[in-house]
């Protein structure tokens, strides 16, 4: 797992307590839940996954290049509990 940084995902995190994160392509709803559990030791409400498409990008007029599609999944985590993703 890995945390996702965006505009979108620092929203959902301060406003609704949800966490967005990178998972594994052959993961599931079950197995993310019992990690981050696991991991951060805070009780999961809800996990919702999806896969983001590959996309291709291009510089100019020649340059082509892609960026690899990969599977998110957003996290519920039980009011009044709270993970740091930031620690050092």
């Amino acid at each position: 797992m890995k945390p996702l940084i965006t505009e979108k995902a620092m929203d959902l995190m301060q406003r609704l307590n949800k966490v967005t994160v990178k998972v594994k392509a052959d993961s599931n709803k079950a197995e993310v839940k019992m990690a981050f559990e696991r991991i951060f030791q805070v009780k999961v409400v809800d996990v919702r996954i999806s896969n983001v498409n590959a996309k291709i990008t291009t510089r100019g007029s020649r340059y082509k290049g892609k960026i690899s599609g990969f599977k998110k999944a957003i996290v519920t985590i039980a009011e009044g509990e709270a993970i740091d993703l930031f620690k050092e």
